[in-house]
C-alpha cells in the first residue's frame, strides 16, 4: 500500500466510526448491528433461568444413556446458538434434565416461559408413511442444513442419516416411490415431501421450499428433533445474578478508568506513538466487543478476563513496537527508516506471543463447555486482532503521521534530543 501525509485521518476517521457502532449500534432500515448495550451477558453477571425438564408420555424411567445423549443433543444447540455460559445436569435418579442460561440480550419482562422457547423444540421427531406407521426417528438424523440448489438456485434441506437410519430410509423410499412421507413433531406435521426415486447412502434432500427462512425453520426443527424422546418443562425459576447486579456497572467504570491510565502513560513516555497504541487499543476492543453482540455470543466474567488479557498483549506488543522504534532513532537513523524497520523487527516478537496465546484459546473452545468458550473465544478474537490494529493500522498511522513536518521532530517519539546521534 502507498501511504501519503493525510493518510493517518482516514484511518482515525475510520476507527471512530467503528468505535461509535460498537458502542451504540446501528439501526437503519434493513441495516440492524447491534452494539455494546446489545450483548448477552452471562449467568453471572445478568441472571438467568433455570428450567427442569422431564420425559413426556414415556411410561417409564429414561436410562441414564438416554439422558445423556439428550443432555449432548441440547448442549448442541445452545452452542449453536452461542449460548455459552449454560449449565446442563442430568438428574439419573427423578429422570430430569435441568437447565440454566441466561437472559437474551434486550429483556425486559424477564418471563421464564418466554426464555425457555428460545431452546427451540423439544419434541421427538419422527418419518411416516402414509398409514402412519413410523419409519425413520429423529435420533437417527445426524445433521441437516440448508443449501441452494445449484440448478434452480432455490433453497433446500439436506438430510445426513446415521448407519442405521440411512438403511431404513431406502427401505422406506424403495418402497414408497410417488408417495409422501410424512415429518412430524410430535403428533404435529411439519413437512410432507414426495418420494421421487429410492434414496440410498445416507443423504437426502428436501426440495419445493418457499424460501430461505423456511427452509432454515424446517432445518432448524429437524435438527432439535434428534431428542430420543419428548421434553416438556415441569417447573422453571428466575436466577440472580452471583455477582450482584450493579457489578456490571462497577466493571465498567473500572475498566475505562484504568485504560484512561495506561493511555496517560503510554503518551507521557512514549509520545506519538503512545498515541498510536491507544488508537490501536481502541479499534482492537471496539471489534472485539462487535464480535460479541452481532452473533450474540454470551459474555462472562471469564469471557471479560479474556478481553482485558487481550488488552494486556496489544500493550505489551506496542511497547515492544515503540522499544523497537526508539532503539532506531538513538542511532541516528531517518524517521520514515525507524518505523519500517522497528515494525520489522517487532514482528515476530508479536506474533510468537500471539500465535501461541491463538492456538491456546483454540484448544479451549474445542474442549472447553460453558464459561471456558466465552473465555477463549473473546481471547481468541483479540489476539487476532492485535495483528490487525496492533500491528497494520498502527504501522499505517505512525508511518503517515511521520511523512508531516509537524510530527516529524524525533522528541515527539520519546528520544531525547541529545540521545539521538
Amino acid at each position: 500500500m502507498r501511504l501519503n501525509k493525510n493518510m493517518y485521518i482516514l484511518v482515525i476517521l475510520l476507527i471512530i466510526c467503528i468505535s461509535l457502532v460498537a458502542v451504540f449500534g446501528v439501526n437503519a432500515g434493513s441495516v440492524q448491528i447491534k452494539g455494546m448495550k446489545d450483548i448477552r451477558f452471562g449467568i453471572d453477571i445478568r441472571g438467568g433461568v433455570e428450567a427442569v425438564f422431564e420425559p413426556a408420555d414415556l411410561n417409564r424411567v429414561p436410562t441414564a444413556s438416554e439422558l445423556e445423549s439428550a443432555k449432548i443433543i441440547m448442549e448442541t444447540r445452545m452452542d449453536a446458538q452461542n449460548i455459552l455460559d449454560r449449565e446442563i445436569t442430568v438428574d439419573n435418579n427423578n429422570g430430569q434434565i435441568i437447565v440454566r442460561f441466561p437472559w437474551k440480550s434486550g429483556e425486559t419482562n424477564f418471563n421464564p416461559q418466554a426464555a425457555i422457547a428460545e431452546l427451540g423444540e423439544t419434541a421427538r421427531l419422527t418419518f411416516r408413511d402414509p398409514d402412519g406407521n413410523i419409519l425413520v426417528e429423529g435420533k437417527d438424523v445426524k445433521e441437516s442444513v440448508v443449501q441452494l440448489d445449484k440448478k434452480t438456485g432455490k433453497p433446500v434441506v439436506t438430510l445426513v442419516f446415521n448407519n442405521e437410519g440411512a438403511k431404513q430410509f431406502a427401505d422406506a423410499t424403495e418402497r414408497l416411490v410417488g408417495q409422501r412421507i410424512s415429518i412430524y413433531m410430535d403428533e404435529t406435521l411439519i413437512s410432507a415431501p414426495n418420494v421421487r426415486e429410492k434414496i440410498s447412502g445416507g443423504n437426502s434432500v428436501i426440495s419445493d421450499i418457499g424460501s430461505v427462512e423456511e427452509a432454515k425453520d424446517l432445518s432448524d426443527k429437524i435438527n432439535s428433533g434428534a431428542l430420543p424422546f419428548s421434553l416438556v418443562s415441569k417447573n422453571h425459576s428466575t436466577i440472580t445474578p452471583t455477582l450482584g447486579s450493579g457489578a456490571l456497572d462497577v466493571m465498567i467504570k473500572a475498566g475505562m478508568l484504568a485504560f484512561a491510565f495506561v493511555c496517560l502513560f503510554m503518551i507521557f513516555y512514549y509520545r506519538i506513538l503512545g498515541f498510536v497504541a491507544c488508537l490501536a487499543i481502541i479499534l482492537q476492543v471496539s471489534i472485539q466487543m462487535l464480535a460479541l453482540s452481532i452473533p450474540q455470543v454470551t459474555l462472562t466474567l471469564t469471557g471479560i478476563a479474556g478481553i482485558i488479557l487481550s488488552i494486556g498483549m496489544g500493550v505489551d506488543a506496542n511497547v515492544i513496537i515503540a522499544e523497537r522504534i526508539r532503539e532506531e532513532l538513538r542511532a541516528g537513523r531517518s524517521l520514515g527508516y525507524c518505523i519500517d524497520t522497528g515494525y520489522k523487527k517487532a514482528f515476530s516478537a508479536v506474533f510468537d506471543g500471539n500465535i501461541t496465546t491463538i492456538a491456546a484459546a483454540i484448544i479451549m473452545m474445542i474442549f472447553g463447555t460453558g464459561s471456558m468458550l466465552s473465555f477463549g473465544y473473546t481471547l481468541m478474537v483479540g489476539c487476532i486482532l492485535n495483528f490487525v490494529s496492533g500491528v497494520t493500522a498502527s504501522q499505517i498511522i505512525s508511518k503517515s503521521m511521520s511523512m508531516n513536518d509537524a510530527f516529524a521532530k524525533k522528541s515527539l517519539y520519546g528520544v531525547k534530543v541529545k540521545e539521538a546521534k
